[in-house]
Formats: structure tokens, C-alpha cells, sequence
């Protein structure tokens, strides 16, 4: 149970355009923008910020998403996993490589590129931050300052998210959770105080 009540859509009606947009990318509108409408300039922002973040850069939308996924992994939101895994595989992540995203150091269906982002996703979601130079030295020889930019990014971003929802036990919508209970309970996602 949700430990602030979600507004409904139609009571947000000045944000129509903005959940159109992410319903036609995730499929439906998170609940907890609903939530955050209760602070209209709370979600202003939050919907220009993650539109910078998710949707600008240089980085594909695959890679963020697995960024996101095993940030949130790392973080133990189960709302943002289920979301981040469902993402990631809308965006074209085959099932078995979201299989396989926190074996991400030894699967051979990770390269350096991708093993070097999810790393750094891993240990800066933690608390307290494992981020270390080494992590940056490695990073430096995939990609480029920008890009290392927006994966800060996206890690941040899912930071906030993972605090919100599990701090407000954000409820999953159903898209996610039917995703997140066929993809990952076979290892160990549960919806706990996210589920329905």
C-alpha cells in the first residue's frame, strides 16, 4: 500500500502532454508521477530533467537502461528495477542479457564498453559510493567526457528514483510488475511493498 496516495490523471491535466510522451515510450504513466503532482513544480522539473537525461545525450536508450537497471539493482528498489528491466528491454535488450546484468563482469554478452558503464552503475548506486578513479580510468578509454556525463547521470537520476519509490512505497503499475515477476523473480526480484 502506498504510503502517499496517487492523484489521478485527470487531476493532472496540465502535465497531459508530458504523460503522453511517457506513455507512449514506457507504455503506460508511472505512478509515481502521479505522486509527485502533488507538488506541481516538483514534477515540472522532474519531467525536464529526466527528459535531458533519458531522452538527450549521446548515449542509446538500451545502455541507459541497463545503466538504470542495475543502479537500481544495486540500490535494492525493486519499483526501479521492475521499471528499468521493462525499459530496457522495450528498448530492444534481449532476455537473456537482462539474464545475465549482474553476472555483467564474466558474461560473455557484455563487452569492455558495457561491463566499464555497468561497474561504474553498480558501485556509485551503493552507500556509502564505491565510485573510484579506477573506475573513471577505465571509463576513459570507452567513452567520451560527454558521455561519461550522461551516465553520471542516469545513475543520479535512478538514485533519486529508487530513494522516492522506496521511500513512499511507490505502487507498480501492471505492465512492469507482469514484466518484472516473468523476467527476474527466477533471480530473487520480489514487488514487496511495491506490489499490488
Amino acid at each position: 500500500m502506498p504510503r502517499i496516495e496517487p492523484l489521478r490523471r485527470e487531476e493532472l491535466s496540465e502535465f497531459e502532454p508530458f504523460f503522453r510522451i511517457v506513455e507512449q515510450g514506457m507504455g503506460f504513466v508511472p505512478t509515481s508521477l502521479l505522486t509527485m503532482g502533488r507538488r506541481p513544480e516538483l514534477l515540472r522539473a522532474f519531467a525536464g530533467l529526466t527528459a535531458t537525461v533519458l531522452a538527450g545525450g549521446s548515449l542509446p536508450a538500451d545502455l541507459k537502461q541497463l545503466v538504470a537497471f542495475v543502479a537500481s539493482r544495486a540500490a535494492g528498489c525493486a519499483y526501479c528495477q521492475a521499471h528499468t528491466s521493462h525499459s530496457a528491454h522495450r528498448a530492444g535488450v534481449p532476455p537473456e542479457k537482462l539474464d545475465a546484468a549482474f553476472a555483467f563482469e564474466t558474461s560473455e554478452l557484455f563487452d569492455a564498453r558495457e561491463r566499464a558503464a555497468l561497474r561504474l552503475a553498480r558501485d556509485a548506486a551503493l552507500v556509502p559510493n564505491e565510485a573510484t578513479d579506477a573506475h573513471f580510468e577505465t571509463l576513459r578509454d570507452q567513452f567520451s567526457q560527454d558521455e561519461i556525463v550522461d551516465l553520471v547521470a542516469v545513475i543520479a537520476l535512478f538514485g533519486w528514483l529508487n530513494r522516492w519509490n522506496d521511500t513512499v512505497a511507490t505502487e507498480l503499475e501492471s505492465s512492469p510488475l507482469a514484466f518484472a515477476r516473468r523476467q527476474l523473480s527466477a533471480h530473487g526480484w520480489d514487488a514487496g511493498k511495491h506490489g499490488a
